[in-house]
C-alpha cells in the first residue's frame, strides 16, 4: 500500500483567505522548504481543475522539475493536485480548509503513488531515501509557514 502522510494546523484566518493562500502555487516556494517555483502552463493563472504547472524543486545543490495537474479545487474548502515526473505519477497533493471558531484548520496530505521506477530516480535525483519521514518534516515546516503569512 502506498504512503500518505497527513498534518494539520490550526490558522487565526479564514479558511477562503487561506485557500487563497495556498491556491496560489507560484507562491508556494514562500512557505514549502523544498518548492523553488512554480510557473503556470498553457495559458493557466490560478488554480481550477486541469489546470497545469511546472514546478521546480531543490534541496541543497540538487534541482528538479516536476509537472501538476489541479484535480480538485473548491475555494474555502480544498485543493488537490498531482504531480508527475517523466510522465509518471509522482505523488496526490492535498489541502483540506476546515472553518473553526477562530480560523480554520488546514491539513495538508501526501499520497505516494511512486513506483520502483520512480522511487529509485527520485533517491537519485533528491537525496532523499525515506521520502516519507523527509516529506513530513518539509510539511509541517510548509503549514508553520503558511500560518505565519495567513495570521500577519
Amino acid at each position: 500500500m502506498a504512503d500518505r502522510v497527513s498534518v494539520s494546523a490550526d490558522i487565526a484566518a479564514p479558511p477562503e483567505e487561506v485557500w487563497d493562500l495556498v491556491a496560489d502555487l507560484t507562491r508556494m516556494h514562500e512557505w514549502s522548504p523544498e518548492n523553488d517555483k512554480v510557473v503556470w502552463r498553457k495559458g493557466y493563472r490560478g488554480a481550477t481543475p486541469g489546470a497545469t504547472f511546472k514546478g521546480t524543486n531543490r534541496l541543497g545543490a540538487r534541482r528538479w522539475s516536476t509537472t501538476g495537474r489541479v484535480v480538485e479545487a473548491v475555494p474555502g474548502s480544498v485543493l488537490s493536485f498531482r504531480v508527475v515526473a517523466a510522465g509518471m505519477k509522482v505523488a496526490l497533493w492535498t489541502y483540506r480548509f476546515e472553518a473553526t471558531d477562530d480560523g480554520c484548520v488546514v491539513t495538508e496530505s501526501w499520497d505516494d503513488e511512486r513506483g520502483g521506477l520512480v522511487t529509485f530516480a527520485g533517491r537519485l535525483m533528491t537525496g532523499v531515501s525515506d521520502r516519507t519521514t523527509h516529506n513530513r518534516v518539509g510539511m509541517e515546516q510548509t503549514l508553520r509557514n503558511l500560518k505565519a503569512a495567513a495570521e500577519r
